[in-house]
């Protein structure tokens, strides 16, 4: 189960983030070993719908659109900052307008209809939200999902080896002390909010990148 913590508040979370704008493709030496686990067994080419929650520079929307999805398959992906929805919009462009990027104002209430994607991702946001949201995000994801759909993520957690174990202790530290020096970000174990009557676990790892843990789940909507 994840912890309770004293998160970034909204507004501080979109003016980091708008600071931090296209630097975030930089943390890809930590993250893409992660995502390409997640790639690897979301199934995304079944997936005729995408949504992604916390879109980011549209990186890893560029990648699942030129390798791992049908040509006709639609994404949708949503993000707090405008600096971040500027990027996305111009690393997409070519892919519009099956791809689109839209500005979120924080709420956990996904813009699509209910039971009307295949995929729901989220990469590195989960880390983010307080418990209470993290609980609304698997309730909406659930909302949107079709049946059968898949809930993909991937998330800063817990160390598994001695050294991670010591920099998930360091980062918690920082963390506790200031948190917008890790950009608002911890530790968190996103299985703790899974509902077994609603979920089937597809798969789990913890994969481990220059001793920074994250852990990848896949869920299947009941």
């Amino acid at each position: 189960m994840s912890r309770t913590h004293t998160v970034l508040t909204r507004p501080n979370v979109r003016a980091y983030y708008d600071r931090f704008g296209s630097k975030q493709d930089k943390q890809g030496f930590n993250e893409d070993p992660a995502l390409d686990d997640l790639v690897a067994h979301a199934d995304l080419g079944r997936a005729r719908s995408i949504f992604e929650f916390g879109c980011g520079t549209g990186k890893f929307a560029e990648r699942i659109l030129t390798a791992s999805v049908r040509p006709s398959a639609s994404y949708l992906g949503c993000d707090l900052s405008p600096t971040m929805i500027g990027l996305a919009t111009q690393r997409l462009a070519s892919y519009a307008p099956r791809a689109m990027v839209s500005l979120s104002n924080g709420d956990i209430c996904f813009p699509i209809s209910d039971q009307s994607v295949d995929r729901v991702i989220s990469n590195y946001v989960l880390d983010l939200l307080s418990e209470e949201d993290a609980r609304r995000f698997f309730d909406e994801a659930h909302r949107v999902l079709a049946p059968g759909g898949k809930l993909c993520l991937a998330s800063l957690t817990d160390g598994v080896t001695l050294v991670s174990r010591l920099i998930s202790w360091l980062w918690m530290s920082v963390f506790r002390l200031r948190a917008s020096v890790v950009g608002g970000c911890r530790p968190v174990q996103l299985q703790g909010y899974m509902d077994r009557d609603r979920w089937q676990l597809g798969y789990k790892n913890t994969v481990i990148a220059f001793g920074v843990a994250s852990e990848v789940l896949v869920l299947a909507r009941k």
